[in-house]
């Protein structure tokens, strides 16, 4: 397999199923974005090289890859096997999430990021989650899109929320609250 196809030369690629769309699609905008947070995903592993999170972020690395490639197909019989996200990868952010919030202080206000690289990795991991997730409602607006993939997605920022909190307690930080002004 070659990495270059020069198929995309024109601003056209083609999507699971063979269907040639603008590089500009909505559906192209969803899995790329999707796609960006699997790179973030990857150097926050990186970052904290813990054995026990890293275990935790492939996972997540490797569902991110299966939500890429739902968005990536426009076929109703595909001859592709595509993976699915199921109820039980949701139900493993939310406890994921709920053992890191057992170990931190209750959360009082809105909070600034920063206080480490790592955390602030952490929401930059989150901010493009919800990206991919505006960009997934818009797409199934108009397609399909199994509702797995938009919970999936909408858990896995509050993942990376809680995860960048995680962060700053591991390291003896602490949360930096946004005291607004009035």
């Amino acid at each position: 397999m070659k990495i270059y196809t020069r198929t995309g030369d024109k601003g056209t690629t083609t999507l699971v199923g063979g269907k040639q769309v603008p590089k500009t699609h909505i559906r192209i905008e969803a899995y790329g974005t999707v796609d960006e947070l699997i790179a973030h995903s990857g150097m926050i592993k990186d970052m904290w090289n813990n054995p026990e999170m890293n275990t935790i972020l492939n996972e997540i690395q490797d569902r991110l890859m299966t939500c890429a490639a739902i968005l990536a197909s426009d076929c109703e019989d595909c001859q592709v096997k595509i993976p699915e996200i199921r109820e039980q990868d949701i139900s493993t952010l939310e406890n994921e999430i709920d053992r890191m919030e057992a170990v931190l202080p209750p959360l009082r206000s809105f909070v600034l990021p920063g206080g480490h690289v790592l955390s602030s990795q952490c929401h930059i991991a989150r901010t493009v989650c919800r990206r991919a997730e505006r960009q997934i409602i818009r797409l199934s607006a108009e397609l399909f899109v199994p509702d797995t993939v938009i919970r999936y997605i909408n858990r896995l920022s509050d993942y990376y929320f809680v995860l960048s909190r995680k962060v700053l307690h591991d390291f003896n930080k602490e949360d930096t609250p946004w005291n607004p002004k009035l």
